[in-house]
């Protein structure tokens, strides 16, 4: 396997009327993320613990929610909230 992130439920879903720009700032840490899981755990396919809890990360322009699922090499954003506008 190859690691990867995804939306869940699902892109439409989670990233409903988010600004563009925050968006790809939430696709670019999601991506650092995904490194850091692959040489956090080398063989993810072969990891034996429960897994992590829900973690949420700023971004420019607002916030994220993820979890890194080990066993499936995958890093899930499950929600993204833009800043308010001014």
């Amino acid at each position: 396997m190859t690691w990867s992130w995804e939306y869940l439920p699902s892109e439409q879903h989670v990233t409903a009327g988010a600004p563009a720009e925050f968006l790809a700032s939430v696709e670019q840490r999601a991506s650092e993320l995904v490194r850091a899981a692959e040489a956090l755990y080398l063989d993810g396919t072969s990891y034996q613990g429960s897994g992590e809890p829900m973690r949420y990360l700023d971004v420019a322009g607002g916030l994220l929610a993820y979890y890194v699922v080990p066993r499936l090499e995958l890093v899930v954003i499950c929600q993204v909230t833009p800043s308010p506008a001014p």
